[in-house]
């Protein structure tokens, strides 16, 4: 929780900075109303989510719920979390053996510093973990891998550079299966320097592992930079066309003011996001939990306006 809340420092301060300025106004007027609209754009959730969460709020004001400015920022909290849900986070048990995790996601979003990270997180808690170096086509992409597989306790299968990604992520699969690996984290391409489109190539092998062990990968994992804001659900909805994504994990939370984006996701995919990134230390992956993340974005609120979500406004 520490982590989380560090690494959304930029954005709470940015976020509270605004909200604040809320407290204190004899009564709720437009100048109140366009305060939290610029929070909730600044943070980046959108036009869409920003005007939905307003909308709820005018509702409860013009129905005489919420009376006070004061009110405005636990009912804001309220709406926030109906947005997100309230799901358990991610399970990190492997429901079977090799359990098979496919990351994707453009280069430079931190996909594969992502995977050493998650392979870290397993590692630590016993499970044998072996990396599969798929994405050939990038100039020392296997030997980044590499560097992570060592520290983070991990094995690597890997080729020589430009071989074919879906047969590494076969041979991988084969190793993992013959010498009882617990999970497989398959890394891919995130562009290629051929006339090979990257979502067939991504297809390929996710098509080559399902064929050699049915039902994987079992997990699809998209690795987006928060910093890219609004750019990122463009990147998202195009690698779910392409291959289908079952969880996203949100790299570099702590270098961004715009953590809002979160909130944008859920809204707008439905999407899962199941890990963010909260830092650059290989401990700095956090299981992604819709409570936390607003527990440390409100963190600043003053004591009279937090809510908990099993007893309401306190």
């Amino acid at each position: 929780m520490d982590r989380f809340s560090q690494g959304l420092f930029k954005t709470r301060s940015l976020f509270w900075g605004k909200l604040a300025k809320v407290l204190g106004r004899p009564a709720i007027d437009e100048a109140i109303w366009e305060k939290i609209e610029e929070a909730l754009m600044l943070s980046d959730m959108g036009w869409e989510v920003t005007t939905k969460l307003l909308d709820g709020l005018k509702e409860r004001v013009a129905q005489g719920e919420l009376n006070d400015p004061s009110l405005l920022i636990p009912a804001l909290r309220e709406r926030l979390m109906a947005v997100m849900g309230d799901g358990k986070g991610f399970d990190l048990r492997p429901h079977s053996k090799p359990w098979v995790i496919m990351v994707i996601g453009i280069n430079g979003t931190g996909k594969t510093t992502t995977i050493g990270k998650l392979s870290h997180l397993y590692h630590r808690r016993g499970y044998r973990v072996l990396l599969a170096a798929s994405d050939t086509f990038r100039a020392a992409g296997t030997e980044q891998l590499s560097l992570w597989a060592e520290l983070s306790g991990a094995d690597l299968v890997k080729n020589i550079p430009g071989a074919d990604p879906a047969s590494v992520a076969y041979d991988a699969l084969e190793a993992a299966i013959g010498r009882g690996y617990d999970l497989l984290i398959v890394d891919t391409a995130g562009r290629l320097h051929t006339k090979v489109n990257l979502m067939e190539e991504l297809k390929k092998i996710k098509r080559v592992l399902g064929k050699r062990l049915p039902g994987s990968p079992h997990e699809v994992l998209l690795v987006l930079d928060a910093t890219t804001g609004q750019n990122a659900i463009s990147q998202a909805k195009l690698f779910d066309q392409g291959v289908g994504i079952t969880g996203l994990v949100l790299a570099k939370l702590d270098g961004t003011a715009k953590g809002g984006i979160v909130v944008a996701i859920k809204e707008k995919l439905g999407i899962p996001v199941q890990f963010v990134g909260t830092g650059e230390g290989i401990e700095d992956l956090e299981v992604f939990d819709p409570q936390e993340f607003l527990n440390a974005l409100f963190e600043d609120v003053p004591g009279e306006l937090r809510i908990d979500s099993n007893r309401g406004v306190s």
